[in-house]
């Protein structure tokens, strides 16, 4: 997650229903059998997803990664350990998540390589990115976003970095149509450099919060184990071979 996004959202973050509902599809995507020592978590912010991955006992302590940290520290969440660094010189872990991460920076692959040419054979890398350039919006600026991806130009990424991809889905289809209508009028009506960088991230009363939950829980169990076709998210799983 963003550390812009931390800032909005402060200690609600946990409830807020697009990280929960995030947060259930990438467990789902994982797998509930799931257990590993540690999980890195790339461009972490606040450790969100890796703190659910503990509070379902999928992994036993993280190590998250951000250059926006102002200091390294460590805490426990729970009994477990998470530690949060600026940088790291080597991978150590077998899970790898990248949230959010890779539309981030000029170089994708480059960034991907750098985590993953020193993890363990057969470590595993989930991704999520934000998908479709032609949904591109004030959101993806005030996040300082490069680009936005399909699944074909996300698996494409993974293998130049030498990875290989197992599965990739996209998330957040109940919602697209009615976000992807908006977005087209407003890009129709402007320039993409004239855009004004806002956040869409806000606190919503507490039955929309509840409904949009329930909402991507049914496309969950429904839609998301075969969607390809569209969503306002890519999730994939990838394999160091």
């Amino acid at each position: 997650m963003d550390i812009k996004e931390e800032d909005i959202l402060g200690d609600k973050i946990n409830l807020h229903w697009y990280y929960v509902s995030k947060g259930r599809a990438m467990r789902a995507f994982l797998g509930g059998n799931l257990s590993v020592d540690e999980v890195l978590d790339v461009g972490a912010g606040s450790g969100v997803f890796s703190r659910q991955l503990i509070d379902h006992n999928m992994c036993q302590g993280a190590v998250c990664v951000d250059p926006g940290y102002i200091e390294e520290r460590e805490e426990m969440h729970g009994d477990k350990p998470i530690r949060f660094v600026k940088s790291l010189d080597k991978t150590t872990q077998s899970l790898i998540l990248m949230m959010d991460v890779l539309e981030h920076v000029p170089d994708d692959v480059a960034l991907l390589k750098q985590y993953t040419e020193s993890m363990p054979e057969g470590g595993r890398v989930l991704i999520t990115v934000p998908a479709f350039q032609f949904v591109w919006s004030g959101h993806d600026v005030f996040l300082e976003h490069y680009r936005r991806y399909t699944i074909k130009r996300l698996e494409k990424a993974i293998r130049e970095a030498g990875l290989t991809p197992i599965e990739s889905r996209y998330f957040f289809a109940t919602l697209f149509p009615i976000v992807a209508v908006i977005r087209l009028i407003k890009n129709l009506l402007m320039k993409k450099g004239e855009i004004e960088g806002k956040s869409e991230l806000k606190i919503y009363p507490e039955w929309v919060n509840k409904t949009l939950i329930f909402v991507h829980d049914v496309e969950r169990k429904l839609f998301f184990p075969f969607n390809r076709f569209f969503g306002l998210s890519v999730i994939a799983i990838c394999e160091k071979k």
